[in-house]
C-alpha cells in the first residue's frame, strides 16, 4: 500500500472514531512535514534556535491540526496542517523574546546604513562604508554584525508584528504536481534573477539553493563546506542588499 493510500486510510478511520493509536500514527505520518517546515523558517532564524527545538514547537502545531481537521470537507491536510506548525512554531518564538531590543535596533540601522548608501554611490557598499556611514569602527561594524546574523532578524520580527500568515508550501512536490504554485514560484524566480545582480559570488549561491534549490540551512552548509552560521550571515546580507529592488515582492521570499 503506498503512503497515499495508507494516509487516506488513516483519516477514514480517524474520521469515524478519533482513537489515540490512530493519532498517534497519524502524528508519526507527518512528522516529516513538520521538519521540512522548521527548515524552512531556520534559514530566517539561523543558529539562534536549535533545529530540534524548531521541530519541537511545529509538533504541538501538527498535533492541534489533526485535532481540529475536518477530513469530510475536502481540504488538503498539508496545506491546512503547514499554517498550523508555521503559527506553532511563531508563536513560540514570540514568547521567548528571543531577540534583545539593542540587537533589532542595530539590525535596522544597519539595514538603513545599506539603502542610503546604495542610493548614494550607485552600488552595494563595503563593509568598511558601512562602518563610516554608521560612525563606529570596522570592527565594530562586524561585533554588530556578528550579533545581528540571527538570519532574516528584520524579515522575521516585521512578520511576526504585521500578523500576516505564513503561506503553506506543503511538502516538497514539483510544479508540475501542484499548478497552483507555479506562477508565484515563476514570479520569485523573476524577481530573484534581477536582485540577484547586486549579490557577491557566494551570496549569491546561497540564494540559488534556497529558493530554487530549495535546499535547508544544514543542506546548504554541507554544500558550500562552511558552517550554518555562515550561512545565515550571507544569508542576512543578500536579503539586505536586495530588499530595496524586490520591493513588494519581497514578501514571496517568506514563502
Amino acid at each position: 500500500m503506498d503512503k497515499e493510500k495508507s494516509r487516506k486510510k488513516l483519516w477514514e478511520q480517524y474520521s469515524v472514531k478519533k482513537t489515540s493509536a490512530v493519532r498517534e500514527q497519524l502524528i508519526l505520518e507527518y512528522v516529516p512535514l513538520v521538519k521540512i517546515v522548521a527548515g524552512r523558517l531556520s534559514m530566517y532564524l539561523g543558529y539562534a534556535v536549535e533545529f530540534d527545538d524548531l521541530v519541537g514547537y511545529g509538533i504541538f502545531g501538527l498535533i492541534d491540526a489533526i485535532d481540529k481537521f475536518d477530513y469530510g470537507k475536502g481540504i488538503k491536510f498539508e496545506t491546512y496542517a503547514s499554517l498550523r506548525i508555521r503559527g506553532s512554531i511563531l508563536d513560540s518564538i514570540r514568547k521567548m523574546d528571543w531577540i534583545p531590543r539593542s540587537v533589532r535596533q542595530k539590525q535596522k540601522k544597519i539595514e538603513q546604513a545599506f539603502i542610503d548608501l546604495e542610493t548614494k554611490l550607485k552600488h552595494a557598499p563595503s563593509d568598511e562604508e558601512l562602518a563610516e556611514e554608521l560612525g563606529i569602527s570596522v570592527d565594530e561594524y562586524y561585533d554588530w554584525e556578528g550579533q545581528t546574523k540571527i538570519s532574516g532578524v528584520s524579515s522575521l520580527e516585521d512578520y511576526l508584528e504585521q500578523g500576516t500568515e505564513v503561506k503553506a508550501q506543503g511538502t516538497r512536490r514539483s510544479v508540475a504536481e501542484q499548478p497552483e504554485l507555479s506562477f508565484e514560484q515563476d514570479e520569485v524566480k523573476r524577481v530573484l534573477a534581477d536582485a540577484l545582480t547586486t549579490l557577491t559570488e557566494k551570496e549569491c549561491l546561497v540564494v540559488q539553493l534556497y529558493y530554487y534549490e530549495e535546499l535547508t540551512l544544514k543542506e546548504i552548509s554541507k554544500v558550500m563546506d562552511v558552517s550554518e552560521s555562515r550561512v545565515s550571515q550571507l544569508h542576512t546580507k543578500a536579503i539586505t542588499k536586495m530588499k530595496d529592488k524586490l520591493g513588494p515582492h519581497m514578501e514571496l521570499l517568506m514563502g
